[in-house]
């Protein structure tokens, strides 16, 4: 499959509907049925016919080999193959570790589209020569990814006196994407429709689910209206902190496949020797750029899902403490429900108090888990993991003997590869935001400690956590409290109507069940019996021991009835 990924995209000539085949089509389909036959012989077949330990020596080396063939497929195709590749790379819960490392580097290699069908597209959607549209615009690109390509520019005089602003980035997709993007998905999916038919594959995920979040999510990637209204809620959401600045949206000059926004750039969030240079320390920078994130996640629940160092700066201000955190590109945004915030802040309160099974709970609380998954071994593990690495930065982590974590990998990673989970998109997202946030936070400060950027937010909702539960046990105890003092009251007006007779039981086919149902009445009558005399003599001992003691004693008469009376009877 090697001369697959060799060969050149073939998006010059223009898309190809997926019904009818095509290069792109056809090159990953071949892709996709060799490496289902491969599975097909090492995993299934060898093992049923007794080769099962040969197949598996091998399987480490066999799984890298396939992963380096898709990037270089990925590279090869451009497109939505790479964002494929990303989307992989971040499937932890499903996929083994030689893969998502392989395509863990894979980033949009790709070079930019030629300028003249760049000029096309934007023109047509504008509706206007660019020369109309702005006063300048630069043809090298800034920044050229697979699904398009930023180009900075200044707005004509007009634009600029209605936006505000005038210098811009101008972000305009490539030409034939959604083509290309519908080519591929329908490959995708058709794929996923093959594998989901072995048990071995569909018991641990849900391929055509996960090729449909796959897809929404590209969807909202190429569609810059969407972006932009994204971006007005992030700004919203920060609109009151200082220390956060988004682009502005020049609407006149914004499209479905043209997004045109204030040219932001700064100093790149991960740019040590920048931030230096303009008297920022990079220290502080990581410590707020944590601090933002986390209150996106669990104050706002609604993130940043992309925040790699390309996507954020820091903006120096009028003096060095005055910088401020910039976010920009919002194609990729997440956001969680009330349940799954919930969720979350449990998530942390357990990784903050070292607490293993709490974060199991908690896992499988956010639906990640199965509830019949058994977790005995998972949390075992945590509980070793908190107990040998708990506390520890980033520094200290590297200075840890490397033997110890493929120790670690070696025991556990088979139990968790084995439990029946797989993340919600929105969980995710929200592992892809926090594992991009650690990685700029270690580069910007090597003694990076991720526990003390957690512990204020983990201490805040550890109080509210304390005192939702005060106020839940004061609860429960007035209600208990209040059926006690009127017990004895209610106990009396039921026994009055059973002098008087005017207690029925109501119920279908009573001459077939009258029996059984009197004994049940009986049973209940003995229990409600019991109670009021165990409440009532406790309420009478302080005022009136011995009348209490003998309410109390007496209790057990009527208790032992309603216990016992069916176990010894005919039940009809």
């Amino acid at each position: 499959m090697e001369d697959d990924a060799g060969d050149a995209p073939d998006v010059a000539g223009g898309p190809v509907h997926p019904a009818r085949g095509g290069p792109r089509y056809r090159r990953i389909m071949r892709f996709a049925m060799r490496t289902i036959a491969q599975f097909w012989w090492y995993d299934l077949l060898l093992p049923r016919l007794g080769f099962g330990r040969a197949a598996a020596r091998g399987r480490a080396d066999r799984l890298t080999a396939l992963a380096h063939r898709f990037h270089l497929l990925a590279v090869g195709l451009g497109g939505l193959m790479i964002k494929v590749g990303q989307f992989l790379s971040s499937r932890l819960d499903v996929l083994p570790p030689q893969i998502t490392d392989e395509l863990a580097g894979l980033q949009d290699e790709v070079p930019p589209a030629d300028f003249p069908a760049i000029r096309r597209l934007a023109e047509a959607e504008l509706g206007m020569p660019l020369e109309r549209a702005f006063a300048a615009f630069d043809e090298i690109p800034v920044a050229a990814a697979s699904l398009g390509q930023a180009h900075r520019a200044t707005l004509a005089p007009a634009g600029a006196a209605d936006a505000g602003f005038a210098d811009v980035i101008v972000k305009v997709q490539r030409p034939d994407i959604e083509q290309i993007v519908a080519i591929d998905l329908a490959a995708l999916r058709r794929v996923a429709r093959w594998l989901d038919r072995m048990r071995a594959i569909r018991d641990h995920v849900d391929l055509p689910a996960l090729v449909e979040e796959f897809a929404r999510t590209s969807r909202n990637e190429i569609d810059y209206l969407h972006e932009a209204a994204n971006a007005e809620r992030f700004a919203e959401d920060f609109d009151r902190d200082p220390c956060v600045r988004t682009p502005r949206i020049a609407w006149e000059r914004t499209t479905r496949r043209v997004l045109t926004l204030s040219d932001v750039t700064a100093i790149k969030v991960n740019d040590v020797a920048g931030l230096r240079a303009a008297g920022i320390d990079p220290a502080a920078v990581a410590t707020r750029f944590a601090g933002v994130m986390f209150t996106q996640l669990f104050e706002h629940g609604y993130f940043h899902a992309d925040p790699h160092p390309g996507n954020v700066f820091v903006t120096p201000g009028d003096d060095a403490s005055a910088w401020r955190l910039t976010f920009v590109d919002f194609g990729m945004m997440g956001e969680v429900d009330d349940e799954l915030r919930n969720g979350l802040r449990r998530l942390m309160i357990a990784v903050a108090a070292r607490d293993g099974q709490r974060l199991v709970d908690s896992i499988r609380e956010v639906g990640v888990l199965l509830p019949s998954a058994d977790t005995t071994e998972l949390e075992k593990a945590m509980a070793q993991v908190f107990a040998r690495f708990g506390g520890m930065g980033f520094a200290q982590l590297r200075e840890v003997d490397p033997r110890e974590f493929r120790d670690f990998a070696e025991e556990f990673g088979s139990v968790v590869r084995s439990l029946p989970f797989q993340l919600p998109e929105s969980f995710l997202l929200v592992i892809r935001s926090m594992s991009l946030t650690s990685g700029v936070c270690s580069a910007l400060n090597p003694a990076f400690n991720i526990w003390e950027a957690v512990e204020p937010f983990a201490a805040q909702l550890l109080r509210a956590e304390s005192g939702n539960a005060a106020r839940a046990l004061a609860g429960e105890a007035l209600d208990v409290a209040a059926a006690a003092v009127r017990l004895p009251q209610r106990f009396d007006a039921l026994v009055t109507r059973i002098e008087q007779g005017r207690v029925t039981v109501s119920t279908p086919a009573v001459d077939r069940r009258l029996g059984h149902l009197e004994r049940l009445v009986r049973r209940a009558v003995s229990a409600v019996l019991f109670a009021g005399l165990l409440v009532g003599g406790a309420l009478l001992l302080p005022a009136n021991a011995p009348l209490g003691i003998v309410l109390m004693s007496v209790s057990a008469v009527p208790f032992a009835h309603a216990v016992l009376a069916g176990r010894f009877g005919r039940i009809d």
